[in-house]
């Protein structure tokens, strides 16, 4: 099993030892051979910033590159943006329908518990990056 994901893209700045690349983020039937005739298949442009590159002088703008993540890169930003907030959502609807009457008033807890969460993650967001980061082949 491969231990990385990577993606091909093309450099569109750089400062700072942060280099931005534009990827193309294809879901995985946008390869299939039919995916032109079929509505399923979607692909879309991102711009994914690279950070702590100390090489810069030999990229520039236009530049192919290759754009890679480690597995658990990828397992850490889908527990955080995923996982996490599910099981916050889940359980607070739980004990709010074992407390309140109303179904709707539980639901609408459930939702208002994510604030604090998603604050959380926006106030950690410095630390966040830098333990879930790309890098360049």
């Amino acid at each position: 099993m491969d231990t990385k994901i990577s993606h091909s893209g093309i450099v569109e700045s750089i400062s700072d030892g942060c280099v931005q690349v534009r990827i193309l983020q294809t879901s995985a039937c946008a390869a299939c051979k039919v995916a032109g005739h079929c509505h399923a298949s979607e692909s879309k442009e991102k711009i994914v910033d690279v950070l702590n590159v100390h090489d810069t002088n030999r990229l520039k703008v236009g530049d192919s590159v290759t754009v890679c993540a480690s597995r658990d890169v990828a397992n850490r930003a889908l527990l955080l943006g995923f996982g996490l907030p599910f099981l916050i959502l889940v359980s607070v609807l739980l004990i709010a329908l074992r407390i309140l009457s109303e179904e709707g008033l539980a639901a609408l807890t459930a939702l208002l518990a994510l604030i604090p969460y998603y604050g959380a993650l926006y106030l950690l967001r410095d630390r966040i990056r830098q333990k879930i980061a790309f890098s360049i082949e």
